[in-house]
């Protein structure tokens, strides 16, 4: 059994979807980061960043941060969804940290900017609007002639679909992104995706692209 602690966030979607697909047991926790509860004690002793996601595993009494990692450990323990072979392992690798250190990130920051605090700085909104497009159309060239970021369906995928589900917020159209739009729609296919989406509480209508 796996306690997970999470919010409706992109960082936390990505485990509740890996966590679907390997059809583990797990109990969720709500941190509810719009009230500050990502900063209490209890759970600083969990995750000292004070950020969601995070696991606790309860027969081991292991217990991680960082969504990536999260990813990367669940994934090599249950031997699904990251391949083994070295030149697989890097490619996917590759993407994983290409959406941890810039896709993700970036798209915050066009989040804070554009959908919560829009009209407040001219600049941030250029820069972060204009690095976002950036980012998607090297997603967009990715998946040209591929149905997933790399050979198969992988924890990449996984950590960039959440993302990609907060097109609205970006004022992104995937109209203007067709591979990424196709990849998106494939994996909303996805029963484990949908149910993933929806952890820890049901948000109404996922994005249809």
């Amino acid at each position: 059994m796996i306690d997970f602690y999470t919010w409706t966030t992109p960082n936390g979607r990505k485990v509740s979807i890996l966590l679907e697909e390997l059809g583990l047991d797990y109990e969720v926790h709500a941190i509810n980061i719009n009230q500050g509860e990502q900063k209490k004690p209890e759970f600083l002793k969990i995750s000292p960043n004070n950020k969601i996601p995070a696991i606790v595993e309860r027969d081991t009494g292991l217990s991680l941060m960082e969504s990536g990692a999260i990813l990367v450990y669940l994934a090599e323990k249950y031997g699904k969804f990251l391949p083994t072979g070295q030149a697989g392992r890097a490619r996917v690798m590759e993407w994983l940290m290409w959406q941890m250190g810039g896709f993700g990130p970036m798209l915050g920051q066009t989040h804070h900017f554009l959908h919560f605090n829009s009209g407040q700085s001219k600049y941030a909104e250029i820069r972060f609007s204009e690095e976002t497009k950036r980012l998607y159309s090297i997603l967009n060239n990715r998946l040209e002639g591929r149905d997933y970021i790399c050979d198969n369906y992988t924890i990449a995928d996984m950590s960039c679909w959440p993302w990609v589900a907060r097109y609205e917020w970006q004022r992104i159209d995937l109209a203007d992104y067709p591979n990424v739009r196709t990849w998106y729609k494939r994996l909303l296919d996805r029963s484990a995706v949908q149910n993933g989406y929806h952890i820890p509480r049901n948000m109404g209508e996922i994005p249809q692209g």
